[in-house]
């Protein structure tokens, strides 16, 4: 008889590979470095065609400006050869003297700022927003029953708190059984390569190794699987050991809600949404590696001559450091998009999301106040394949206003129902998750009325596009709505820069966001007296519009095709030489 943690193990495994098979975009592909700059006709690959437009539009014209693009994320290497030249510094402030030179309340702020450190350190991980809500609401609901007497706002709360454990338990459900996969695979593989005595062994190695029992055998054949999925087993073996930190940190961390080091690691009044300054000025901080690859992808050095070609020329790169491995905090989101307003940034990426908020007012009033100031927003729509008209994805650029406050009492969605522990057989983060996926939720009829609610012109919302011109354009993970998502942008197997000189393919719509950031840059370093919207209408009416459909997967878990004006405003992929011309045209 098959022992239980082998049933477990091949029950996990099998639903893991129903996942791989799901992902359209086979990574098993050998693209060019660049492929996200090349022209569809001329290359034959789906990207913005911004070669084109240097060679044929830029070739013989100087740009008006140097244009900075504030990297609001999780950290940059600003020592990278590919990124210390294309750099925004403060030429007010005097290196390492300790002094504010300039008054603005931050110290030696040479490069940008960390707002999640101190003198003490730097904050890496800390909780979902969903457990420090919890957190706040389950003493005051644990022992609520739908009969308890509440007043309006009771109830509201109430029925937030029910979907919030609904939530975590599947949360830590699926992440508690994924992780028990890696963990297997993790301990053939370094079984393996104890016996042969190597630092990473090979696929011939792994069809050598006498597995002890069924349940290696079956990791085996998950391995020579995953690494013909991945296009070799290197890479395989690299996803393996960058899951299995993700999990290990979302039990310990993300997920622990006896975890809390910010006030010991940051030491701000968490309370006091309005204080500024606080953090120190290590922009790097301690995994630096999606926001090094954010600002290569937008502004990487294109003329010496190594490395990688950024999107915009002429650009500096400002690190504004808010978020940990965790979610990102709103109080601190807010206090990066004012830094980067006050020191100049024109163009802010963020590429970071979170399925509830703590503090959306203190957000909106930084948004309104880039808007004021002319810089507009990008920002990444999510890698969970869900329709942002429907789920919540924060932040985003409508306003908690009295108008939305009304819709929301007239629209109420209806309840989850309370989570029941899962039995032992059940199946089990402006980057795509190494493996395995949120769950799908269920569709609720959808209102169209709610998108004219107040919201902010200077935002753009960005979906992430596949290389090649067919059905599965849509990237599969990415995040999509007619309404919501203003366009898409190539963000699958996009090589950019990351710590230590080194360059790495990564996907997710945080990488198709900084493309649209460097193309506003771009735009901006030639047009310098558009305004946000204008930018922004350029953007979305220059695209290249998909005149085919697309599939993915919808909320009821069923495999679609729509044309792509049913997945974004736009119903395109931004194209860099066509809003250069029609930028052209704006006076």
């Amino acid at each position: 008889m098959m022992n239980m943690n082998l049933k477990k193990l091949m029950f996990l495994a099998f639903l893991i590979c129903l996942q791989t098979l799901s992902f359209a975009q086979s990574k098993n592909v050998q693209l060019p470095t660049n492929w996200f700059n090349l022209d569809l006709v001329e290359n034959g690959f789906f990207g913005i065609s911004t070669e084109k437009a240097y060679r044929e539009l830029l070739k013989d014209r100087k740009p008006k400006q140097n244009t900075i693009v504030a990297v609001i994320d999780g950290g940059v290497d600003i020592n990278h050869e590919d990124l210390k030249d294309v750099l925004w510094t403060n030429k007010k402030e005097i290196p390492g003297n300790g002094i504010d030179d300039d008054g603005n309340g931050y110290i030696d702020d040479v490069h940008g700022w960390n707002f999640i450190g101190s003198k003490k350190g730097n904050l890496q991980f800390d909780n979902l927003e969903l457990v420090r809500l919890l957190r706040i609401y389950t003493p005051k609901y644990q022992s609520t029953t739908n009969l308890t007497p509440l007043d309006s706002t009771q109830k509201e709360e109430f029925r937030l708190y029910k979907k919030m454990v609904g939530d975590f338990g599947k949360k830590y459900e699926d992440a508690s059984n994924t992780f028990s996969v890696l963990i297997a695979i993790n301990k053939v593989l370094d079984s393996v390569a104890k016996i042969n005595n190597k630092k990473v062994p090979t696929l011939a190695d792994i069809d050598n190794y006498k597995a002890d029992d069924e349940t290696e055998e079956q990791v085996k054949t998950i391995i020579r699987k995953g690494a013909r999925e991945d296009g070799s087993f290197e890479k395989f073996y690299k996803n393996i050991k960058e899951g299995y930190e993700q999990y290990d940190a979302m039990l310990k961390y993300n997920l622990n809600p006896k975890y809390d080091m910010r006030a010991e690691l940051v030491g701000d009044d968490y309370s006091n949404s309005n204080q500024r300054n606080y953090g120190n000025n290590d922009v790097k901080g301690p995994d630096a590696m999606h926001g090094t690859h954010v600002s290569g992808i937008i502004g990487a050095n294109r003329s010496n001559s190594i490395g990688i070609l950024g999107v915009a020329n002429h650009v500096s790169i400002m690190a504004i450091r808010v978020v940990p491995t965790g979610d990102e905090r709103d109080k601190d989101v807010a206090n990066g998009i004012r830094y980067a307003v006050d020191n100049g940034a024109k163009v802010i990426n963020m590429s970071f999301g979170k399925a509830y908020k703590w503090d959306k007012k203190v957000v909106d009033e930084a948004v309104k106040y880039a808007e004021s100031k002319g810089v507009l927003l990008v920002h990444a729509a999510g890698n969970d394949n869900q329709n942002n008209d429907i789920e919540e994805n924060y932040p985003n650029k409508y306003f908690d206003s009295p108008e939305a406050e009304a819709y929301k009492l007239a629209h109420k969605k209806p309840a989850k129902p309370d989570f029941t522990p899962p039995k032992p057989m059940q199946n089990g983060m402006g980057m795509r998750p190494t493996v395995g996926r949120s769950s799908i939720v269920k569709p609720i009829p959808l209102d169209s009325t709610k998108f004219n609610l107040p919201h902010a012109n200077n935002w753009i919302e960005v979906g992430a596009s596949a290389y090649k011109d067919d059905d599965n354009l849509k990237a599969d993970f990415s995040n999509y709505g007619k309404y919501n998502v203003d366009v898409f942008a190539p963000g699958f197997l996009i090589n950019s820069t990351v710590p230590d000189n080194k360059y790495e393919d990564l996907d997710g719509t945080s990488m198709a966001s900084p493309v649209v950031a460097g193309l506003a840059a771009l735009i901006l370093s030639y047009y310098p007296e558009l305004k946000p919207n204008q930018v922004r209408e350029i953007i979305m009416k220059s695209v290249s519009k998909v005149a085919h459909k697309v599939k993915y997967k919808n909320e009821r878990d069923e495999t679609v095709r729509v044309p792509f004006s049913e997945i974004c405003v736009s119903g395109g992929i931004v194209n860099t030489y066509n809003a250069l011309k029609l930028a052209e045209t704006y006076k």
